[in-house]
């Protein structure tokens, strides 16, 4: 009986958003949390995942197999494919997260991107900055976590 319940939760969340002018490419793959905030002109792919507390703004793509919680997404960002938004993520204006990519308790900012197989943990990335592959932002010397942050206009590579 619970899983029919949470079954036309869903459906009822996806009609509204649809409703609202989300495009969704395969609806039936898509989740929401009654929490969920979506702004106009949103494209979300097949097999994304909205946990708790998520808000996104306009002009914004979420690709396939995505999995987005306690974020905010601003406008005219794109996000995945295979992207992890964890708690306390803020992707700026114009920002991209691409495959691979998981960020945590960090703020990417307007026009930065992170293209694909990175960690970003605990950091601020200010605006314009290039997140090469297969970067790692490191913040724990085994007692304390620190926060990293990268200045404006700046590119880290691999």
């Amino acid at each position: 009986m619970k899983q029919i319940k949470s079954e036309n939760n869903q459906k009822k969340l996806r009609d509204k958003f649809l409703k609202s002018g989300v495009k969704m490419l395969g609806p039936e793959t898509v989740f929401f949390s009654a929490d969920t905030q979506i702004g106009k002109n949103v494209i979300i792919e097949p097999y994304v995942v909205f946990g708790k507390k998520v808000k996104v703004g306009n002009n914004v793509i979420i690709k396939s197999f995505s999995h987005l919680e306690s974020c905010k997404i601003e406008n005219k960002v794109e996000v995945g494919p295979f992207a992890r938004i964890r708690p306390q993520t803020i992707l700026k204006e114009g920002s991209k997260v691409g495959n691979f990519v998981e960020i945590k308790k960090s703020i990417l900012g307007k026009k930065s991107k992170v293209n694909h197989l990175s960690y970003i943990g605990d950091s601020y990335i200010g605006k314009t900055v290039n997140i090469g592959a297969g970067t790692i932002t490191c913040n724990y010397d085994g007692i304390k976590k620190s926060k990293t942050i990268i200045k404006d206009n700046v590119f880290v590579g691999s």
